[in-house]
């Protein structure tokens, strides 16, 4: 699988408005790779306030754009699919730093590496390229469970 458009990511990831930060999967190498894109658009809600007289999308929500391709890689590799049941948490954040301001029209490019899953324990390195530049880098620790 080589692409993955916004319809199949739903059915993959639990997330929907405003929280879906992933609007396409450009390339997977089952079990080991995936890149994927966020298209950062005016529109987003938070920029109402982050800053109104100058629109930066939240580092944070860049280390969700990296938490989010994490999960659907790892959701690829153990065939699980979005439910009210189906969750991916945050476990850890390191390594993680911000090295350009993205704002809106940037198409954040997210390079996602599977690095280790131990039971029910993921852990991927994450970077953020736009226009080739590198606007953010982190590894990401994240459980997959089925809750009641």
């Amino acid at each position: 699988m080589t692409q993955i458009d916004i319809n199949q990511i739903q059915k993959i990831l639990p997330h929907r408005y405003p929280f879906l930060m992933i609007d396409r999967v450009i390339k997977v190498d089952p079990g080991k790779t995936l890149t994927a894109i966020k298209n950062v658009s005016v529109n987003e809600p938070f920029f109402e306030g982050h800053f109104p007289h100058r629109p930066v999308f939240p580092g944070v929500l860049m280390l969700e754009c990296i938490a989010q391709a994490s999960a659907i890689l790892a959701s690829l590799m153990i065939d699980a699919t979005a439910s009210g049941k189906n969750v991916y948490l945050f476990a850890g954040v390191d390594k993680a730093r911000f090295k350009r301001p993205v704002g809106p029209g940037d198409q954040l490019f997210i390079d996602i590496e599977f690095v280790k899953h131990i039971k029910k324990l993921w852990r991927c390195v994450g970077t953020i390229k736009v226009d080739g530049e590198l606007a953010c880098s982190a590894d990401v620790l994240f459980t997959h469970r089925e809750i009641e």
